[in-house]
Order: C-alpha cells, then sequence, then structure tokens
C-alpha cells in the first residue's frame, strides 16, 4: 500500500471543501483528464464521479465511487481505471495547530497493478500522490473556485485597494 503525508496550511474542512466538489477532481488527481459528469448526490457514500485520463487521443473513460464520506476526517474513493483496474484511495485529515495533516493511502483492488510488486507498485504511486497532494494543497489553501472558501475567486470584487495600471 502506498503512502504519502502532506502539512496543508488549511484546516481540514478546507480540504473536504475541495474534495466535496467533484467538479474539481482533474484539478487535484493527477493523470485525471476531463470531467463528464458528477453524480447528483456527490460526495455521499456511493456517489459517483464520470471522468476520463489520458492525453488525447488516447482517453479513457472512467469512474470513481465514494465509499467512505466522513468530513472533516476520512474519504474512501474507489477509482475505476478502465484496463488498469480499480483502486481504494483513503484519504486522512488530522488537525495540527492552524494547519492539517494529509494522509493519502492508494491500493490495487482488481486490475494488472495487483500483480506488480509491492516495491514497484508503491515506489510509482508515491510519486504520483505526491503531486496529487501537492495540487490538492494548492486548492485547499487557496480557496478554489468552487468550493466556499473560494467565493472571493469568483466574480467578486476584492477589498483592496486597486493599483493604477501603467501601459
Amino acid at each position: 500500500m502506498a503512502r504519502n503525508v502532506r502539512l496543508m496550511h488549511c484546516t481540514p474542512d478546507d480540504v473536504f471543501r475541495v474534495l466535496s466538489n467533484g467538479w474539481l477532481y482533474p484539478l487535484w488527481v493527477v493523470g485525471t483528464s476531463r470531467m463528464r459528469d458528477v453524480g447528483d448526490i456527490w460526495p455521499a457514500e456511493g456517489a459517483t464521479l464520470h471522468h476520463s485520463f489520458g492525453s488525447w487521443p488516447l482517453v479513457v473513460n472512467d469512474m470513481t465511487v465514494m465509499r467512505v464520506w466522513d468530513p472533516p476526517h476520512r474519504a474512501v474513493l474507489e477509482p475505476h481505471g478502465g484496463p488498469i483496474g480499480v483502486a481504494r484511495v483513503a484519504i486522512d485529515v488530522k488537525p495540527r495547530g492552524d494547519a492539517c495533516v494529509v494522509r493519502i493511502q492508494e491500493e490495487p483492488v482488481t486490475g494488472p497493478t495487483r500483480i506488480l510488486p509491492d516495491t514497484v507498485f508503491d515506489a510509482i504511486t508515491r510519486w504520483r500522490n505526491a503531486e496529487t497532494l501537492h495540487r490538492l494543497a494548492y486548492l485547499a489553501e487557496g480557496g478554489a473556485p468552487g468550493t466556499n472558501g473560494g467565493a472571493d475567486a469568483i466574480g467578486h470584487e476584492s477589498t483592496a485597494e486597486k493599483e493604477p495600471i501603467d501601459r
């Protein structure tokens, strides 16, 4: 099982605001190239995201199922990667002062990745999930658009004084 941990300078609620917006999934999950649909009950347990991975013209349509939704502590997702198989991804979040610690654990459930030696699967997956946590941190720490924490980022004027633009 591949494990990554990252300290994020935000609250656990900030992390779960990003996770709860299915349309943000391709922004933080490495390999996801586009969203096709977000189930009406997302992020409730059993809800689905329909997305694709890969680069055109080699794009595979797949989906992710939410298996556990326990904000602001834990989410367990089950990405279905077409020919790659199914994985189980657990995201655990714990407060630490003004920040939080986010741990992601991933293991193969079905498909050819199950036959890889653990050391190979873990090395590849840890490398990818380090970037996944890096992207999730950008969104959670920055108050991503589409979350309650990012309201000022979408069409709202800043209260800061504007600087003149030199032309």
